[in-house]
């Protein structure tokens, strides 16, 4: 089975979480480095905290949202930071 799709956490230089997913995981952090992602633009360094990896973007997607909900961020800091 190959695990296609990635979930990833990352700190912030302000000390929030940004939550996203892609399926292009290496690309996508280069991105958040370069200052192409505008969420994390202003917030650089970022510091990669968790990585989940999924056989469908479906399944990713879904782990995301769960991820962006209060009882997402309960689980997210409890378990995965």
């Amino acid at each position: 089975m190959k695990l296609t799709y990635g979930v990833y956490i990352l700190l912030c230089s302000n000390g929030k979480y940004y939550t996203g997913y892609t399926a292009k995981i290496n690309n996508r952090l280069i991105a958040h480095d370069k200052g192409e992602v505008s969420f994390t633009k202003d917030k650089l360094p970022v510091k990669l905290v968790h990585l989940s990896l999924f056989a469908t973007k479906q399944k990713a997607y879904d782990f995301e949202r769960y991820l962006k909900t209060g009882s997402g961020c309960a689980f997210r800091n409890k378990r995965l930071i």
